[in-house]
């Protein structure tokens, strides 16, 4: 064979093999493999956490309402009062005195109003055999008139002093734990003060202030009709506690605000929790979870979506083909998956993952096994 023939048959397999190169390219048409899932029917429960802040049913800032200095401290910081319970006492012996003073002057003018009725009495017997003039019987009426009126007084002012010599001793109007207090015997207290004496904190029922976006409190009135039935119907909700443990009693939604803050275009919840343990400390703060029970729901993975001004949408595979398809979703959701309200039906086949990745018309077919199953068999 010649140079030129051999030349030329080499020329012939390099056109071959860039054939051969060409059928390549046809190859990369082949359906590309992905991950399918057949949508189905399944009882699904959300969790959602909102930050809340605690605080206890009453929290009562224990405050003198008489001046004074103190003389004795019947509490201890930290502990468990009762309603009535004498937490100060102030010093009593100027209102004592005020007392004395108050009741002498109560028997001065019941004196003064027994002369003045004997006076009037006196009057009336001579001005029936006319012996005074109409006049001086008016006097004395007046007289004992403003007796009267000096006794009701005086009683008044009674009622003033035994008060205040009970305001000397300072008591809780709540039961509760009593807080941290900064007086002592000798300090002088009095109504004006700007910090109170103590705090006594009603713990054995804790309220969780938290809040929801209107949107979401929206659509929490439409699934119950209104903001009372939500109240009263919604399910118990959790309570997760700083260090990520879970409150071991459930609370109940009591009130949910009629009114959205315009500052942060939220609205303000309530929740309230038992506190028998006394676990729950007011002022902390603590995770509610609300739940969301979605009984026969569609289930999709979140990576199965993309979405495309503001609007969600799945790839359904018909005849090995993508199709793409709007969804409407359950608007609460774990960041994982989605509850599928409209766009799919039961036995529809998606693609479960890479949904971001494709295109509509994309031949796929099912991948045997998934990434992370590939990686957990070679393991």
């Amino acid at each position: 064979m010649s140079y030129n023939k051999l030349i030329a048959l080499g020329l012939i397999g390099i056109a071959l093999s860039s054939c051969g190169n060409g059928g390549g390219e046809q190859k990369s048409d082949a359906p590309k493999e992905y991950p399918f899932l057949v949508v189905k029917p399944e009882d699904k429960s959300l969790s959602v956490k909102h930050t809340a802040v605690l605080q206890g049913r009453q929290d009562v800032e224990i405050r003198p309402e008489v001046s004074g200095l103190i003389t004795k401290v019947c509490v201890d910081e930290g502990a468990q009062v009762h309603k009535g319970q004498v937490l100060f006492v102030i010093d009593q012996v100027p209102y004592r005195a005020a007392l004395q003073k108050a009741q002498a002057s109560v028997a001065t003018a019941e004196a003064a109003l027994a002369n003045a009725r004997l006076s009037l009495d006196g009057k009336e017997e001579l001005f029936k055999e006319k012996v005074i003039s109409d006049y001086e019987l008016r006097t004395a009426q007046n007289a004992y008139k403003s007796a009267e009126a000096a006794l009701m007084q005086a009683k008044a002012e009674l009622r003033d002093a035994e008060n205040n010599l009970s305001y000397t001793e300072v008591k809780s109007p709540v039961d509760g734990v009593a807080g941290m207090s900064s007086y002592r015997i000798g300090a002088l207290v009095g109504p004006t003060m700007a910090t109170p004496l103590i705090n006594v904190s009603d713990n054995s029922r804790m309220l969780a202030y938290f809040s929801m976006t209107e949107k979401q409190a929206l659509e929490l009135t439409s699934q119950y009709g209104s903001m009372q039935e939500a109240v009263k119907s919604y399910p118990p909700v959790g309570l997760e506690m700083q260090d990520g443990t879970i409150y071991e009693e459930k609370g109940n939604i009591d009130v949910i605000s009629g009114m959205v803050d315009k500052t942060t275009g939220t609205v303000s919840i309530r929740a309230a929790f038992p506190n028998a343990s006394g676990r729950l400390l007011s002022g902390g703060a603590a995770n509610v979870i609300l739940s969301y029970d979605r009984p026969a729901s569609l289930i999709i993975p979140q990576g199965a979506t993309y979405e495309i001004q503001n609007r969600i949408f799945t790839y359904k595979v018909v005849d090995g083909t993508t199709v793409a398809t709007p969804i409407e979703v359950f608007k609460i959701n774990d960041g994982k998956e989605y509850i599928v309200l409209s766009g799919l039906a039961e036995g529809d086949t998606i693609v479960a993952e890479g949904a971001g990745l494709l295109k509509a018309g994309t031949k796929v077919t099912e991948m045997k096994s998934t990434p992370k199953q590939q990686q957990e068999e070679q393991k």
